[in-house]
């Protein structure tokens, strides 16, 4: 059996243990998208992860969904990002670039031209964007068209190569969270009747069609996809979720990527049929019940010793932990998160949190 500190081979990467941080968003970045040497520290301080998974990253303009969230389809945005790398690096650690497209969990005013967000169908998600000027209401997204579809997978694509350019190990997709490729997938927010929507098989395409450029692009053995099969969030409305996400694990698996990344918002026996669909490296960020926030490292110890987990993420911990793995082994104390700190700000509640040395 094995535990969270045991090495694993995942793809191209050899990590020193089965401990991942999760994506965070932090909100952190240029109105430009870019990095800053404070993301530099942050994720620097955090580099004894066996893994570390960026907060999302816009792979174009219209991908963008909230303010001050950084990108990597500039030449500035890759610069910014690189500081970044070099400095996990310099700490012997191992990041790799999570790209989101969030569809229509957006607003034109973070475009240049004020255009509409774009999704698989015009449905508004009902919810609201914060901007510098307050809340405002996601508007109804233009449905995209055939050709809207190919440049984003063309997007995706080149988004993951600057991601290679920019020194990151890998790419993660991610296809949770209410984001793009999610909305391609659920029932509520895919109504075409094209070879995008309908049937189980056309609503899988396109996130397929991602990871395979993607792979194509960098390498299988440096891609991994991360999913959220049955999550509401962003007003997501999935029934059935398991056959369509069996259908899709189906398919991604003929790619040979590096890893599947599942973000548990079921039952374990969901998460199972999963773990069953999928043959390659399976990383889970787990809850311990639904009511408990963050995910307790035992919560992680646990999903490795049932032996449904090949390595498991944490969020929140990592946050407020950036030596997490020693506060585990040495079975704690913890810092404690403090939401009011997660997105945006100052160092404050983000390069702050002091180790358990100090």
């Amino acid at each position: 059996m094995s535990t969270l500190f045991d090495p694993v081979k995942v793809g191209a990467l050899q990590l020193p243990s089965r401990l991942v941080m999760a994506p965070m968003t932090r909100n952190r970045a240029t109105q430009e998208g870019v990095v800053t040497p404070m993301t530099a520290e942050y994720y620097a301080q955090r580099a004894s992860a066996g893994l570390i998974v960026s907060e999302s990253i816009q792979p174009s303009v219209l991908g963008q969904g909230y303010i001050l969230t950084p990108g990597l389809h500039t030449a500035e945005q890759m610069a910014g990002w690189r500081q970044v790398t070099d400095a996990v690096h310099a700490k012997d650690g191992r990041i790799v670039a999570q790209l989101t497209h969030c569809g229509r969990i957006a607003h034109p005013s973070l475009y240049p031209n004020g255009e509409l967000p774009i999704a698989p169908s015009a449905v508004a998600s009902g919810e609201q964007m914060i901007s510098f000027e307050g809340p405002l209401d996601h508007p109804t997204p233009r449905e995209m068209t055939t050709e809207d579809i190919a440049a984003t997978v063309e997007e995706f694509a080149q988004a993951a190569g600057n991601a290679i350019e920019a020194g990151f190990d890998g790419v993660e997709v991610h296809g949770g969270n209410g984001f793009l490729l999610h909305q391609f997938l659920a029932d509520n927010t895919n109504l075409r009747t094209d070879e995008y929507g309908g049937s189980i098989a056309n609503r899988i395409r396109f996130a397929v069609e991602v990871v395979r450029a993607v792979a194509e692009a960098v390498g299988a053995d440096r891609v991994g996809i991360r999913i959220a099969a049955g999550s509401p969030y962003n007003s997501i409305v999935e029934n059935d979720p398991a056959p369509v996400y069996v259908a899709l694990l189906e398919e991604l698996a003929a790619l040979d990527i590096a890893y599947l990344h599942v973000i548990e918002m079921g039952t374990r026996d969901l998460t199972r049929q999963l773990r069953d669909a999928w043959p390659g490296t399976f990383i889970l960020n787990p809850h311990e019940t639904m009511e408990v926030y963050p995910a307790t490292a035992e919560a992680a110890e646990s999903a490795m010793a049932s032996g449904v987990a090949d390595a498991v993420s944490l969020a929140a911990l990592w946050l407020a932990n950036p030596d997490l793995d020693v506060r585990i082994k040495a079975g704690g104390p913890y810092n404690t998160p403090n939401p009011e700190t997660f997105y945006g700000g100052n160092e404050v509640g983000y390069t702050d949190y002091p180790t358990l040395e100090k």
